[in-house]
């Protein structure tokens, strides 16, 4: 490697811009599709998901999701943003940090899956404690899968437009 093609190399690198086939930028950088920059944090952000949204409901889990408008995006990110819950009747506390730790996992690895300004909102049944964590993935992603063709439904039909 010549010192030229090394400073080219160093150069992609610390652009920390990833690039697909065909020269196109994806929608969000992988680099930016992180757990820190993709959680739901304030009690605002959770209420604007559950007074846009219905409930839906999977096997070991229900969900709420929304779009969020070009106004309320952080300069910092763009991209989807996942919130949990745990709430008292899932068990004791270390039960509850147990289902959250699997949840988070679970959806780290699959908000890929989850189109750019999403928000969504997971609610885990205490089943979650006992099935194995392969099919808790599986089970995430179709989650995830469903909220991308809802999103892509509504843009069809154009009553889903963000504002």
């Amino acid at each position: 490697m010549s010192i030229g093609s090394q400073a080219i190399c160093a150069a992609e690198v610390c652009s920390g811009r990833e690039v697909r086939a065909g020269g196109e930028e994806p929608a969000v950088p992988a680099s930016r599709l992180t757990w820190p920059n993709a959680r739901l944090r304030k009690h605002a952000d959770y209420q604007r998901v559950y007074q846009a949204g219905r409930k839906q409901m999977s096997a070991s889990m229900s969900f709420f999701f929304r779009l969020r408008g070009e106004h309320e995006l952080t300069p910092r990110y763009e991209g989807p943003r996942v919130g949990l819950t745990a709430g008292r009747v899932l068990g004791k506390a270390v039960e509850r940090n147990r289902i959250k730790r699997r949840m988070r996992e679970a959806a780290r690895g699959n908000l890929h899956l989850l189109p750019p300004f999403a928000d969504v909102v997971l609610h885990p049944r205490r089943l979650v404690l006992e099935i194995e964590f392969a099919k808790l993935e599986r089970e995430v992603a179709k989650v995830f899968s469903t909220v991308r063709t809802q999103v892509a439904k509504s843009a069809q039909s154009g009553a889903g437009a963000r504002p």
